[in-house]
């Protein structure tokens, strides 16, 4: 199984194949608008920026299951993101990434990469990197900064 055997809505509302991104590299990340991470953004937009002409895309999910740090409707999470961090790439519907409502794209991740305590995603911006042919090739924790990505990024392209 690879990552585009799954679907999600898009914020907008638009319910979108991950099949679409295939043959690119991708970055797929929970966020939320609330938290110590949230200036992270900035540093996914340098990063999709830097790599998205050469078939790099980043997936947005925002989620409210850690501290209620994304509260907002889908259309104030992409207007704040687009306002205080210009993010252009793809931004999801509000979504679960644990428990029994989980999105079952997040539960795929969580099993074909856990973390060090286990599958559970421990908090807002978790990162998993996916190759050019959906599959995972690695899970980032929530303080790993996007810069930092960069040179793996790099070598998926």
């Amino acid at each position: 199984m690879s990552i585009y055997a799954f679907s999600a809505r898009l914020g907008t509302g638009e319910e979108r194949s991950l099949a679409d991104y295939r043959g690119k590299a991708l970055l797929v990340v929970n966020v939320a608008s609330k938290c110590g991470f949230t200036p992270q953004y900035k540093g996914l937009q340098t990063l999709y920026e830097q790599f998205g002409p050469r078939g790099f895309e980043i997936l947005a999910f925002p989620c409210d299951q850690f501290g209620h740090q994304e509260p907002g409707s889908d259309a104030a999470i992409a207007a704040f993101c687009e306002r205080n961090y210009g993010a252009s790439f793809p931004l999801f519907a509000k979504i679960a990434v644990n428990g029994k409502s989980a999105h079952p794209l997040f539960v795929w991740l969580r099993h074909e990469k856990p973390g060090l305590l286990g599958d559970g995603i421990k908090w807002n911006f978790t990162k998993f990197l996916v190759d050019r042919t959906g599959a995972v090739r690695a899970r980032f924790a929530p303080s790993t900064a996007p810069d930092r990505l960069a040179p793996k990024v790099a070598a998926l392209l």
